[in-house]
């Protein structure tokens, strides 16, 4: 056997001895695998409870009798976005984003009921989920293992002992390193049995697997380097776990907490009654359409009757007020993107100051990265805000030309007895509406959004090797 594994049996010799550290390790695989089961059975609960409420919006809204088509406009839906089978491994930012939404005629609503207003306070620490517990709970474990690998050696005389018998720093270095990357894959298992099982679903996509497993295999191999560098750059055993422990609270709780706060005093953002206010006092300059005086409308009323070469509304072979309708819900559609797309660019530059801080803390980097090929990051959430939004100016605009040239402008400006009858559609419309389908990202557009998190990551880990490198010449030497 080589000298190299006798001194990573010797040293997990000395971590089985250590039994707070065995509790400690084998209530960490138990919570794994808790977390496994209970995050998988979360997520089906919720997925499942989305289904039945979408298919109950969608029977709801074809169930309608008949109706004139602007009243189904304001009648609208209800959508909800489905869940991927990662979100199971790491459920991202969908806690805190809302997962439904109403779409309506003239409104662009934003996303509803995310779990953390309906659930405890305890949602927002975190939840149990086997991203979690790699992040933060397994780099705390091989600290308390591994601190005093080194140190301990310096501290009680057998480093000197050692290289007079012939161990290179290097092959010492080297079994110690192969233990604490031992305990780290043991470690790491479970969630990575997890992640096979949900590879089984519908679904799931083998690339962003493949980058979630290797960016978590980096992440956990970098604590072990970064725990052993620690180690053997200080001379006792209690100075290591000090100054580990404290590495980890920066890289795991002050750094993740601090960037969100720096990126929202960097690019402030508008809030949602502020937006309103604004969207309010830009729809008042872009015209009204009821005014007869209207510049813009009035000028619209024109165009269209020169199209069809008429002098009058009521000589149009179509309902004028729904072709209003379709101009004004175009306007507003155009001023409520412009609005999101400005939402949408002051967060991407808050997303990317939290990411180059990301290039201080590898956590913040593999949370990138594994929400990113999760799907369940801030773009999985614009993805779905986008796709409601194109759905919903669809609908709307489909009821519009429903109403243009299933209503006549008669029927639709009468006030007699049966008026409101003529102007009514027939429900079987409703049915023929095409229901809200989201269209899922592909696996090289996960893979691809989680790479930028995975070089940062691998990055950590080379320079920490080279560090490692470094410190290890001279390791043993008196300071």
């Amino acid at each position: 056997m080589s000298i190299v594994r006798l001194i990573a049996r010797d040293e997990l010799r000395m971590m089985a001895r250590n039994r707070v550290a065995m509790i400690a390790f084998a209530l960490l695989v138990l919570l794994t695998l808790v977390a496994v089961v209970s995050s998988r059975a979360h997520q089906n609960g919720i997925a499942g409870l989305r289904d039945r409420h979408a298919r109950a919006a969608e029977t709801a809204f074809d169930a309608q009798p008949d109706r004139h088509p602007h009243r189904m406009v304001h009648y609208g839906t209800f959508i909800f976005r489905p869940l991927g089978p990662l979100a199971a491994f790491d459920p991202g930012v969908d806690a805190y984003t809302g997962n439904s939404m109403f779409l309506e005629g003239h409104r662009q609503n934003t996303a509803n009921f995310g779990d953390v207003r309906q659930s405890s306070l305890l949602v927002r620490f975190g939840q149990l989920t086997p991203a979690f517990v790699l992040q933060a709970v397994a780099p705390l474990l091989l600290i308390f293992l591994g601190y005093g690998a080194l140190a301990r050696e310096m501290e009680s005389g057998t480093l000197r002992l050692l290289m007079l018998q012939g161990v290179g720093r290097r092959r010492l270095v080297g079994g110690k390193l192969l233990a604490l990357g031992a305990v780290a894959l043991v470690a790491g298992a479970p969630a990575m049995i997890g992640l096979l099982l949900i590879a089984g679903q519908p679904g799931a996509l083998v690339l962003p697997m493949l980058i979630i497993a290797l960016g978590y295999a980096a992440y956990l191999a970098l604590w072990a380097v970064l725990i052993l560098l620690v180690s053997a750059s200080v001379r006792r055993s209690r100075d290591a776990l000090l100054a580990l422990v404290a590495l980890w609270a920066v890289a795991l709780v002050l750094l993740p907490r601090v960037a969100p706060d720096l990126a929202s005093a960097a690019v402030p953002l508008a809030n949602r009654l502020q937006t309103d206010v604004a969207i309010a006092r830009d729809l008042r300059k872009m015209g009204d359409s009821h005014n007869p005086d209207d510049p813009h409308f009035a000028a619209f009323k024109q165009s269209v009757l020169d199209r069809y070469g008429v002098a009058t509304v009521e000589d149009l072979p179509v309902n004028y007020k729904g072709v209003v309708a379709l101009e004004g819900e175009r306007m507003t559609a155009s001023l409520f993107n412009r609005y999101a797309a400005a939402s949408f660019a002051a967060q991407a530059r808050q997303n990317g100051i939290v990411e180059a801080v990301g290039l201080l803390s590898p956590a913040i980097a593999l949370r990138s990265l594994s929400m990113a090929a999760a799907g369940t990051d801030f773009a999985g959430h614009r993805r779905f805000l986008e796709q409601a939004e194109a759905y919903r100016y669809a609908l709307v605009q489909r009821l519009n030309r429903m109403q243009a040239d299933g209503v006549s402008y008669a029927d639709d400006t009468a006030v007699d007895a049966g008026a409101d009858r003529r102007k009514r559609v027939s429900g079987d419309h409703w049915q023929a509406m095409p229901n809200f389908r989201f269209v899922a990202p592909t696996g090289t557009a996960l893979a691809t959004a989680a790479l930028p998190g995975l070089a940062i990551v691998i990055g950590w880990l080379v320079i920490a090797l080279a560090l490692l490198a470094i410190v290890t010449r001279r390791l043993g030497e008196r300071r």
